[in-house]
């Protein structure tokens, strides 16, 4: 018996490769495919089956192509209703793997054909659960993410409390979890750093486990604080369930040179978005003007889908040299599959050919706080809503990057505004969106909070009235 977990860190997302005897099953690929066909072949193995724990939302699965590649049958839960042809498995029923058994128990709640697959192994003893979002190590998947639902989430939160109570918590203690996300995720609250876990440690720790709690009880607490899922989330959704283009023919499409001419062109007469996806520090230095920042060194693809509000958006990249490829196939991830090329060259072929670039004008906290203490300045906070309130800066707006753009005319272009994230990926984030949208007088705070705290300036954990 061979398990292997592939996680991507951009997504905080776990794939499972499952073999036995020649056969194998994938539980949850990405979007690109090869590595799971390659690492097949080098085992003299066949690919048996594609298991979909649920109609992902916050990345684009890779079961189709991969299916279409290999002949596996794709297995969804019950219910579940595509475009393309599945296996619906019924509760319980069960897939042989070699000498290992995948049994399918329907844990709806988080969607409503939300599937955790038990494996047994040669023995026939049960070995480990891969549970998708229905459980986290730490939390439990969001109940509100269902695909044209009349449900409400307070109806998915009480499936999802039987879900776990019948179906997950009788199950063994020494059971190894293999869920589907960890830390970073939006599909969760409180999601573990760990990727593995036992499933007795998590009736001990997992607050949506406890053995006293009501549902009552479970719906509240798993509600309490849930944000509003990206804008991506239901298109990713409709994807997965319809179908999508092949991802060869993404990365052919998307990962083609142009010169400064022809790029210049695409920007101009096409609408395409220009998309910058080199560190910070060197989008700061120099930078083609209206271009986007979001870099390949932070959580990218999750924030594309946040900020780039259209799917079919068609974008062109910047960036670092042999770095374009791996680009187009993270935008894919995330269902932006129209790449149009990447500046040959980069920015310094840009700047060779006469044209103009742009700066951020970005200072250090120690300045930041002289600054403050000296002046009346305009503070824009840009973290996430928990980190705004657990601790932010007296006099600072929160003016989170998540709704930049539901925001932009809370905020007064005439006015000149320091922008600090946590650690300074996010505020350069946001200032190219405010910048290409026409506010010019931006400074950045390098080094973000985390900076911010080590000067003297004031600290509140209390929400402010300026709060968005």
């Amino acid at each position: 018996m061979k398990i292997e977990q592939l996680y991507t860190g951009c997504l905080a997302q776990g794939a499972y490769y499952i073999e036995s005897e020649g056969e194998v099953a994938i539980i949850d690929p990405l979007r690109e495919t090869q590595q799971y066909i390659d690492k097949a072949n080098a085992n003299n193995a066949k690919i048996k089956y594609i298991f979909e724990t649920h109609f992902h939302a916050d990345f684009v699965s890779g079961h189709v192509d991969l299916a279409q590649k290999t002949g596996a049958t794709i297995v969804y839960g019950p219910g579940a209703t595509t475009d393309y042809d599945i296996h619906s498995a019924k509760d319980n029923e069960e897939f042989r793997i070699g000498k290992l058994t995948i049994k399918a128990l329907h844990t709806p709640g988080h969607t409503l054909e939300s599937t955790t697959y038990l494996l047994k192994n040669e023995a026939g003893k049960d070995h480990a659960i891969f549970t998708g979002d229905t459980l986290f190590l730490g939390d439990v998947g969001r109940p509100d993410l269902a695909i044209k639902s009349d449900l409400t989430q307070e109806d998915l939160a009480g499936m999802l409390y039987d879900s776990l109570r019948n179906k997950i918590m009788p199950l063994s203690d020494d059971l190894i979890v293999y869920p589907a996300h960890g830390a970073g995720s939006a599909c969760g609250k409180n999601l573990s750093k760990e990727t593995v876990g036992v499933l007795g440690e998590q009736k001990q720790t997992n607050y949506a486990l406890r053995a006293d709690m009501t549902k009552d009880e479970f719906i509240e607490e798993v509600l309490d604080g849930i944000a509003p899922p990206p804008q991506y989330f239901a298109k990713n959704a409709m994807l997965n369930k319809m179908g999508y283009d092949n991802f060869e023919t993404v990365l052919e499409t998307g990962n083609v040179p142009l010169t400064p001419d022809a790029f210049e062109a695409m920007a101009n007469h096409e609408s395409a978005l220009v998309l910058d996806v080199r560190p910070q520090s060197e989008f700061i230095k120099g930078h083609i003007p209206n271009s986007i920042f979001i870099g390949l060194n932070g959580q990218f693809a999750p924030w594309v889908g946040a900020l780039i509000t259209d799917i079919k958006q068609p974008i062109i990249l910047v960036t670092p040299e042999g770095k374009e490829e791996e680009a187009v196939t993270r935008l894919s991830r995330v269902g932006y599959d129209n790449t149009l090329g990447y500046l040959k060259g980069g920015i310094e072929a840009w700047k060779n050919s006469g044209r103009d670039v742009e700066i951020l004008e970005s200072i250090s906290a120690e300045e930041f706080a002289k600054r403050v203490n000296e002046d009346d300045v305009n503070i824009l906070d840009v973290r996430k809503d928990g980190e705004f309130s657990s601790m932010h800066l007296e006099d600072a707006r929160h003016f989170a990057l998540d709704y930049i753009n539901e925001n932009m005319n809370a905020i007064d272009r005439n006015k000149t505004y320091h922008v600090h994230c946590a650690g300074g990926y996010r505020s350069v984030i946001a200032m190219s969106i405010l910048k290409a949208r026409g506010f010019d007088n931006l400074v950045d705070v390098a080094g973000g909070f985390g900076a911010i705290k080590k000067t003297d300036l004031k600290m509140t954990d209390f929400v402010c009235p300026s709060t968005l």
